[in-house]
């Protein structure tokens, strides 16, 4: 029996049929937990959708009747990338009521997770991306408005930029500067940050530089990272940023964005990390939050890799590296 939970539920499944998003990888990372006994079945937990009233706190009035009657144009649809349907407008309001489960219990238990979730592409007023609803910005507004929390950090180490996150936050653009905290030396792969001012959610974005989006809102730090980039180099800028980031602003509560797809067999990156790699980043995050007592919601974003039981394993990885940090130490 874990010390915390894991949020899921069948219908996280995605209706899209043959896609480049392995909509079956939710399933398979559920099985996968229990048949390695990393999880048990009452380690689980089934969340609801999430309300409209929560939906409407992140999104427009305009853009939720559009989804809840079906009537997104053409081009609206489009942006999406995926085949829209009202099954799954039901598995976005899943996903976001797991996300809102999710950081319920990591305020509780130090750490939860949503196996699903993390649809950081998600603007205001419309979808792209994968990405229909910002199941993050729903929890954190949520737990906001419920007075559980007063401060936020969100920190994405999905491959592509969080382009919804910083677009719902905010930010003023500033030059491009090194971290403070960067020592010459200790960076073999050249970088760039962007850093903007925090409100009540700090946003942490380190992902590919030379991939989707094009254009890219300032997040509180932006990472830039370089095609290639490597295990060390990646862990090298993320312990940085999060040094960086916790100088300057204290939360209640962080949302990691656990991304798949820096792994270096994904189809839609071009970064290098090794399975070990990502499992390493995990352990930094949670070690970081552990150390500064700031419970932590995961949720799961990308994941491309060519054999999906990759992206699965990286998936799991980040259920057992927490299992460590949190458990054993």
């Amino acid at each position: 029996m874990l010390p915390f939970k894991l949020i899921y539920s069948d219908e996280y499944f995605l209706p899209i049929g043959q896609h480049v998003f392995p909509a079956e990888k939710y399933r398979h990372i559920h099985t996968r937990l229990l048949e390695n006994k990393i999880a048990g079945p009452s380690d689980f937990l089934t969340p609801q959708p999430a309300s409209e009233q929560d939906i409407l706190r992140v999104h427009t009035p305009e853009y939720v009747r559009k989804l809840t009657t079906r009537t997104l144009s053409p081009q609206e649809e489009m942006q999406l990338e995926v085949p829209f349907s009202e099954e799954l407008v039901h598995a976005f309001w899943l996903a976001a009521g797991g996300s809102i489960l999710a950081a319920e219990c990591a305020l509780k238990d130090g750490v939860a997770f949503n196996i699903g979730g993390g649809f950081h592409h998600a603007f205001p007023d419309h979808g792209e991306g994968f990405c229909m609803i910002h199941d993050v910005a729903v929890a954190i507004r949520r737990m906001q408005h419920d007075e559980k929390i007063r401060t936020a950090m969100t920190v994405d180490c999905d491959v592509h930029h969080g382009n919804g996150t910083a677009a719902i936050f905010g930010g003023v653009k500033a030059s491009s500067q090194p971290l403070p905290s960067v020592p010459a030396s200790t960076l073999s792969a050249p970088g760039k940050v962007r850093s903007a001012k925090a409100a009540d959610v700090f946003t942490i974005s380190l992902h590919q530089a030379n991939n989707y989006p094009a254009y890219k809102p300032p997040s509180t730090i932006d990472v830039d990272l370089l095609d290639g980039t490597g295990d060390d180099d990646y862990l090298a800028w993320l312990d940085n940023a999060l040094s960086s980031a916790f100088r300057q602003f204290e939360p209640d509560l962080i949302c990691y964005v656990a991304g798949a797809d820096p792994y270096k067999e994904d189809q839609l990156g071009g970064l290098a990390l090794t399975i070990d790699g990502l499992k390493r980043r995990d352990e930094l995050v949670f070690k970081v939050a552990k150390a500064r007592g700031v419970p932590v919601m995961v949720s799961y974003a990308g994941g491309y890799a060519r054999k999906v039981e990759d992206t699965v394993t990286i998936h799991c990885n980040t259920v057992l590296a927490a299992k460590e940090i949190f458990v054993t130490r």
